[in-house]
């Protein structure tokens, strides 16, 4: 089940979301973290805490890169700091469905030569291949321990938090590049009856031209953004919904600690 918005926008994941795996005789816990980035403003600074603070205390670490892009130095930094740490480190290379194998394999070479890096898995989380082998690695690497979570819940999350993922989700998908980085999205109510779900939502952005944009001409982009939501989270509940969904502006959110609060931010990590 999906447990974690996916956009091709960097910073898609600003919240560390725990997915919990369960197989035959083994239960692993995930926290997908944000990408590591420089921080620019307050949004940005919860998000390096949230890396920091899900990275402290687990057994285990995977660092994800894109096959279909190059390697550069502050990336090798990264991995170096990250597998200096006592906790085994996994470089996970994603998108091989998607490589050259020629350009790949210097890539792969210059991972290799990394000392402290456990393992360096390729996969392809689009088909599939390989994450079977990865499955194996993780769990070669994980101690014996309780089961944390009942067996039936893929997450820790509640439905409103997923709800309103959801909304930014698609939002992501049908903005231009400037917009999605300056929205938060609140689930004003959420309320189920008879396995109905209504749902009233507020996409919160910067600028007044930033809404106009949003809503599109007639309000035929919020009701795209609406539609595309909706049938995703019917998916994802397994009960009708209806969504209400509503553009306001709040000025330089991000940069307000107590905006960046209201919206949902722990602000004890700023």
């Amino acid at each position: 089940q999906k447990v974690s918005i996916v956009s091709p926008k960097p910073q898609t994941t600003r919240n560390s979301i725990t997915g919990i795996m369960n197989g035959e005789n083994y239960q692993v816990i995930f926290l997908d973290t944000p990408g590591i980035h420089k921080p620019k403003n307050k949004l940005d600074s919860y998000m390096a805490k949230e890396i920091e603070t899900s990275a402290s205390g687990v057994d285990l670490l995977l660092y994800l890169i894109d096959a279909t892009k190059p390697i550069f130095d502050s990336e090798i930094e990264n991995i170096e700091s990250y597998a200096s740490s006592n906790i085994p480190l996994i470089v996970v290379v994603n998108k091989i469905d998607d490589a050259d194998y020629n350009k790949l394999l210097p890539q792969l070479t210059k991972l290799n030569n990394l000392e402290r890096v456990s393992e360096i898995v390729p996969v392809s989380a689009k088909t599939g291949k390989n994450t079977d082998e990865l499955i194996k690695v993780i769990l070669g690497y994980l101690k014996e321990g309780p089961c944390y979570y009942p067996q039936d819940i893929p997450t820790d999350k509640n439905e409103i938090f997923i709800a309103g993922e959801i909304v930014r989700e698609k939002a992501l998908w049908l903005l231009n590049e400037e917009i999605p980085h300056g929205i938060a999205v609140v689930v004003n109510s959420f309320k189920v009856h008879e396995n109905i779900a209504k749902i009233d939502a507020s996409i919160i952005c910067e600028k007044e031209n930033h809404k106009k944009i949003i809503i599109g001409k007639d309000g035929m982009k919020l009701k795209e953004i609406a539609e595309k939501s909706r049938i995703e989270m019917e998916k994802i509940f397994g009960e009708k919904v209806f969504l209400s969904l509503w553009v306001k502006v709040k000025d330089k959110w991000r940069d307000n600690s107590v905006d960046v609060g209201n919206l949902g931010y722990d602000i004890k990590k700023l």
